[in-house]
């Protein structure tokens, strides 16, 4: 079964950063060819996509974080990270990391809380 571990959610002021990674227990030939995305779940809202890379390196964002986040892979270790810079409240919710499309509904993992307060 695929596993998606992410880590390096925290509590930041605004205007911070934080890094966001996921490891993804998949094969690595599966994983060099997947678009692979960040999602996120702030309170009360459904999850959405903000940023996804595909195999080659191409990268997508939503509107609200273009400029502010900037996704990352490391085919070889199996890695998606997140740059997220000029954090605002609006950014507080729990981020995932998954395929994009997501195949598995039950692949999602336990997410990463990020909360953004003075």
């Amino acid at each position: 079964q695929v596993q998606f571990v992410e880590s390096g959610g925290g509590v930041v002021q605004p205007g911070g950063s934080l890094r966001l990674s996921c490891a993804a227990s998949v094969s690595r030939m599966s994983f060099m060819i997947d678009t692979m995305g960040w999602y996120r779940q702030a309170p009360g809202k459904q999850r959405e996509l903000v940023a996804s890379i595909t195999s080659g390196g191409s990268t997508t964002y939503a509107g609200s974080v273009k400029g502010r986040f900037a996704i990352s892979r490391e085919n070889a270790r199996n890695l998606v990270s997140l740059q997220m810079n000029s954090l605002n409240p609006d950014d507080t919710a729990v981020y995932y990391c998954n395929r994009s499309p997501v195949r598995d509904p039950k692949s999602w993992g336990q997410g990463t809380q990020v909360t953004v307060a003075s």
